[in-house]
């Protein structure tokens, strides 16, 4: 196998045909567009100062495609819990079942918002070194597909769970059993963009592929990046 982006090239024996998917998001966003996308973000946030878009000035713009694992799965949660809100309270149950393209960000350590990241794998294409631009930085995966499944997994158990109690007020017994139907590795363009606005630095994500707005910084709001 070997890998059209490094050249880097090994063996791998598996007793059986072996496929990896890679795949691509391309980045739309130009380099002289950037700036024009965050006036509008900040015109349009009601939680922006007035003149921000006007006073404020882009003094960094770097564009890096993220790795992600994509775990496509379907689960479906078991739920039995006491309803309170009703006097007398009463027992309930019932399932939780949905499908879910579930992203997993395959960086550690990382502060990346992959829950408010709405990426759009519809327009994924085979990974081409080709269609990156020059200047973009490419990280690599630091974790594997099974790890990326656990979390998934958990994750997404977490959020049944949660549902489950929007229905009873008390879990009883709760289970979740899920059928993985595979998983694909990708990369996704983020520009990381730093502005200053009255002498003070902030930072804002914006995703390549949509040009929209991934998290922002906003005055008296800070939060870290990778």
């Amino acid at each position: 196998m070997t890998c059209i982006y490094c050249g880097f090239t090994s063996v791998i024996e598996t007793g059986k045909p072996f496929e990896f998917e890679h795949s691509l998001i391309l980045n739309m966003v130009q380099v002289d567009q950037v700036p024009r996308l965050i006036q509008d973000w900040m015109r349009n946030s009601f939680m922006a100062p007035r003149n921000m878009a006007t006073k404020s000035s882009i003094t960094e713009q770097s564009l890096v495609y993220l790795p992600f694992w994509v775990v496509s799965a379907e689960a479906t949660t078991h739920y039995k819990g006491v309803f309170e809100r009703i006097s007398p309270p009463v027992e309930k149950e019932g399932d939780i079942t949905d499908h879910y393209d579930w992203l997993v960000l395959a960086r550690r350590k990382s502060d990346f918002p992959t829950r408010s990241y709405h990426l759009s794998v519809t327009g994924k294409i085979p990974f081409e070194a080709t269609k990156i631009e020059k200047g973009a930085k490419v990280l690599n995966s630091e974790i594997e597909s099974s790890e990326a499944v656990q979390e998934a997994r958990d994750a997404i158990q977490n959020l049944h769970e949660y549902q489950s109690k929007d229905r009873i007020d008390r879990i009883i017994d709760i289970k979740t059993e899920f059928d993985v139907a595979g998983t694909y590795y990708l990369h996704s363009p983020v520009w990381f963009v730093t502005y200053t606005y009255k002498n003070s630095h902030y930072h804002v994500l914006l995703d390549g592929a949509s040009g929209g707005v991934v998290k922002g910084d906003l005055p008296d709001e800070d939060f870290k990046l990778l």
